[in-house]
């Protein structure tokens, strides 16, 4: 039970449809940690649950309870005392009446963690769990956290991996724990007890035998002997899934992931294709393609893209930027070539991205494991602070229990402060007992680091035992401006206003006092006076972050440690953020960069929010329309392409204007239409946007395809810059990256446009910006030709589709006709119709490879002139800005080859089609109706 990186959860659910959905059962809501659940091997209707209770303050909640109606009630079956929680369950494999449970005598403070007392022990019970005996003999006196598993390969034989002084390591019964031996005590098997501590019996061989440590360790010899398994995926185990039937297959759980083995341990799978990392912190650059960066518990600091080049974001799209899992990532945002990243105890390192170097530039490199925190130096915290300086970027602070700065890339280090902490000596010894000392539990330390994007000069620290510090002069003098309401706790996160200097906001939490109130103190005279803004926020929803939007003042966002909050009027009132699309997770951190907000999170990765801008326009009056179309953000055309890399990957923001609008109520679309248009700035419509009964009310599809959604409440549509597309479809596979269905229209140039959206009677207009992208410098007048050339090359498509059209249904009517001269026996107009259908036949397959019914059939019969008009619109309409001359000398040839092709389609309107006519004309009869080739 980590100190910095563990949530509290609210009871035991259960599903009766395979996971598909969750009830939430009465009586454990209070109980926070919950460490396993054992259900009968035989009768679903029982089982039992191990509660470890609250990790910073003593409950009553503790123990093992029992159901034998399926959770509709539970009974506690085994309670030792407030400070002992259940941390392990099982039962005997070959009598389910016997049950062992491992009792922890634990607890936290924010200063140390305390692991063993006298509640400490195995219980046993014979009878499903109805009475419990506690198990003593041949066990340590004083033990701490204890890991149990009976065989289910040999009734009687139980293994125990045990937390004490000297006798602490794995012991073994063979008589259902009357008896003990102590068969293995090395180091490995209980290092780090209080965060390890677990242990798992083959279902099949009474000798193999699994503990979960910082290695995954096996043993045959009934745990005489350990070596390490899993040695190719990740460190820090702590849970072992073995199959009853084939315990060759089996899953663990490390600080890594899940990773699953089918060979008994020898090779496992990825843990690439899981996004459960959890981040400390959140930070981003202000690349065009822009980066996340932050450290993830026991793994590397990353920086990973929020939009990927190639269409979807996957591993090709991270790298590690030094510091370890605990990092605090820094840098200039305009130039991130230098990124500084922290690890525990003071570590720090810039990290040269140019060049993959790392370089160790730590305030006082003091070798400090294991030793008492006031007989260090310094004093840093496991997540401590650094920050670059958003005015001088060759400034960098590093927070310990002084603020620190440097000017020389952390060459030398500047103390700008005194001890800005609480300095509690008496709670700086060891950060573990009474039996397992700990390290990374350091206190009076700075938490939380923030500059005044106003003032180069103004710094805000927030300290881990509670207090708020402000300086207004760089560090020459700071004051105590700790909110008098706040108390004993920890100052997360310091938020100055980007609108007014004098205004800041304080995430502050007291979980570590088993109080989850959410706490968010404002300010607006620089730390004067303070007020809680954080009541209207749900009971146990604590704060870890809040952040203010930059264009719109009181706007907001608070990450809480069950997720996103939104205010619009400077905490008064609180909205959830999710959706029903964020996971319900503890939020670490936020930023809001651009248009986007960026969230850190503990256990479900990076999460983006790709456009706020309904958040920042939102008001009462919108909230009571009965539609609303809001002003888009500028939309930027990002030359990113491809339709993303398969498996194991998020996909990219969409690609177009994101457009938002609100439905007060359902609408029958059949009797009230719902449409966008899209106008450029001579008010032509260039797009057209529509709902579609087979997509429903969610809309989506994509390109040609796409559908607007209409769904109650907020709706987000996607133009992706292209005009309206073909009308037509002529089947087949002209070229391999495209069948037979429409053709998508030109994109359209940067400029100003019109979002005209249509319901019913209803009319609403925004303007919308569309840039180009800011990467590729372009001359406008390379712009304009492209889209001269694109448009030409589009209506030589058109016209050549309804060509085509065209001349099928006049061969269509030509053979209807020559069936008809037949059975009337008029051979002469028989032979004219005829000459219609070979003269269509002829022209379509001298235009069009007819033959191609499937894409690689482009490599069996050749290209002619549809699949290069393709080809050559294609070429044009991806080459903005500027088309090449090659383009340009092969759009030429196909014109020349497009001409050819309408003067022999107007020959056989003119020749055979005219010939069968004046036949007809002679008969009194109306001869073939040609329709029209162009628009």
């Amino acid at each position: 039970m980590r100190g910095v990186a563990s949530s509290h959860g609210d009871g035991v659910y259960r599903s009766t449809d395979g996971g598909r959905s969750w009830t939430h059962l009465d009586g454990f809501r209070d109980s926070r940690h919950i460490s396993t659940v054992r259900i009968h091997p035989t009768n679903p209707d029982i089982f039992w649950v191990a509660v470890q209770g609250a990790a910073y303050a003593p409950t009553k909640e503790r123990g093992v309870y029992k159901t034998t109606d399926g959770g509709k009630t539970f009974r506690r079956v085994l309670y030792v005392d407030e400070n002992t929680g259940a941390i392990d369950l099982a039962y005997d494999a070959s009598n389910p009446r016997i049950l062992y449970a491992a009792m922890w005598d634990w607890g936290r403070t924010p200063w140390a963690v305390r692991s063993g007392g006298p509640g400490s022990g195995i219980w046993r019970s014979k009878d499903g769990g109805e009475t419990w005996e506690r198990l003593e003999k041949d066990l340590p006196d004083l033990m701490g956290k204890i890991g149990v598993a009976p065989s289910p390969a040999a009734p009687g034989r139980v293994y125990a991996v045990i937390e004490a002084k000297e006798k602490g390591g794995v012991y073994r019964s063979d008589d259902y724990g009357e008896t003990w031996k102590l068969v293995n005590k090395t180091r490995q098997v209980q290092a780090r007890s209080w965060y390890y501590m677990h242990i798992f019996a083959d279902p099949k061989d009474p000798d193999t035998v699994y503990v979960a440590n910082s290695a995954m360790l096996k043993s045959i010899d009934g745990g005489k002997t350990f070596t390490a398994v899993a040695r190719t995926i990740h460190g820090d185990h702590h849970d072992l899934w073995i199959n009853p039937r084939d315990p060759r297959i089996m899953a663990g759980a490390n600080d890594g992931g899940v990773a699953i083995t089918y060979d008994g341990g020898t090779g496992w799978t990825t843990q690439h294709n899981q996004p459960t990392a959890q981040f400390y912190r959140v930070n981003t650059d202000n690349e065009v393609l822009y980066r996340v960066y932050g450290g993830q518990q026991d793994n590397s600091t990353v920086a990973i893209r929020a939009i990927a080049p190639d269409g979807s974001i996957g591993r090709e799209d991270y790298e590690p930027v030094g510091g370890c899992e605990s990092a605090h990532v820094a840098f200039d945002p305009d130039n991130p070539r230098l990124v500084y990243s922290g690890c525990y105890l003071g570590q720090i390192e810039e990290h040269d991205r140019a060049t993959g170097t790392d370089r160790d530039i730590r305030v006082y490199p003091e070798l400090a494991f294991g030793v008492p925190a006031k007989e260090r130096k310094y004093r840093f915290n496991w997540n401590a602070p650094i920050l670059v300086s958003r005015h001088d970027p060759k400034v960098i602070y590093h927070a310990g229990n002084v603020l620190f700065r440097s000017t020389d890339r952390g060459q030398s280090w500047t103390a700008i402060s005194p001890d800005l902490t609480r300095n509690e000596v008496d709670k700086q010894g060891p950060g573990g007992f009474p039996i397992t000392n700990e390290v990374s539990e350091n206190y009076n330390t700075i938490f939380a680091l923030a500059e005044s994007p106003h003032d180069a000069q103004t710094l805000w620290v927030g300290t881990d035992d509670g207090l708020v510090q402000l300086t207004r002069d760089g560090g020459a003098s700071w004051n105590n401006v700790t909110p008098k309401a706040a108390g004993n706790g920890l100052v997360n996160a310091i938020e100055v206003s980007p609108h007014d200097p004098a205004t800041a906001y304080v995430a502050f939490s007291r979980y570590k006092y088993n109080d989850h109130t959410p706490l968010i103190f404002r300010t607006t005279d620089y730390g004067r006076h303070w007020k809680n803004i954080g009541r209207a926020l749900p009971k146990e929803h604590w704060v870890r972050v809040v952040r203010e939007d930059p264009t719109r003042a009181g706007l907001l966002y608070a990450g809480t440690e069950l997720g996103i909050y939104v205010s619009w009027n400077d905490g008064r009132d609180w909205q959830s953020l999710d959706a029903g699309e964020f996971p319900v997770v503890p939020v670490t951190d936020l930023q809001v960069h651009d248009d986007d907000l960026v969230a850190s999170t503990q256990g479900r990765a990076f999460w983006v929010l790709d456009d706020i801008t309904p958040l920042r326009q939102m008001n009462a009056d919108i909230a009571k329309a009965e539609t609303h179309l809001f002003a888009p953000a500028p939309a930027v055309m990002l030359q990113t392409g491809g339709f993303g890399r398969g498996r194991h990957t998020s996909p990219n923001p969409p690609r177009g204007a994101i457009l938002y609008y609100t439905l007060k109520a359902a609408v029958d679309l059949a009797e009230t239409p719902l449409e966008i248009t899209i106008l450029d700035e001579e008010g032509t419509v260039v797009r057209t946007l529509k709902t579609s009964k087979k997509k429903g009310e969610k809309g989506g599809g994509r390109g040609v395809d796409y559908a607007l959604p209409a769904k109650v409440g907020l709706n987000r549509a996607v133009w992706d810059f292209a005009r309206d597309p073909l009308p037509q479809k002529l089947g087949g596979f002209a070229i391999a990256s495209r069948g037979g269905g429409r053709i998508a229209g030109a994109t359209v140039a940067p400029g100003t446009y019109t979002v005209r959206l249509t319901l019913g009677e209803t009319t609403l207009e925004q303007p919308l910006e569309v840039r180009f992208d800011p990467r590729i410098p372009y001359d406008p007048a390379d712009m304009a030709e492209q889209q001269t050339l694109v448009r030409e090359a589009m209506a030589m498509l058109d016209e050549f589709q309804r060509s085509v059209l065209a001349l099928r249904e006049v061969r269509k009517q030509a053979k209807l006709r020559k069936e008809l001269a037949e059975k009337a026996k008029k051979a002469e107009l028989a032979k004219a119709a005829e000459a219609v259908v070979k003269a269509v036949d002829d022209w379509e397959k001298g235009n069009i490879s007819t033959e191609r019914a499937f894409f690689q059939d482009v490599l069996n019969w050749p290209d002619r002139l549809y699949s290069e008009l393709q080809m050559i619109y294609g070429d044009i309409n991806g080459a903005q800005p500027r088309v090449t001359q090659g383009m340009k000398d092969r759009l030429a040839d196909v014109r020349g080859r497009f001409a050819d092709a309408m003067a022999a389609r107007d020959a056989i309107v003119t020749g055979a089609v005219a010939d069968f006519n004046s036949l007809f004309k002679e008969s009194g009869e109306p001869g073939l109706a040609v329709p029209a080739f162009r628009e």
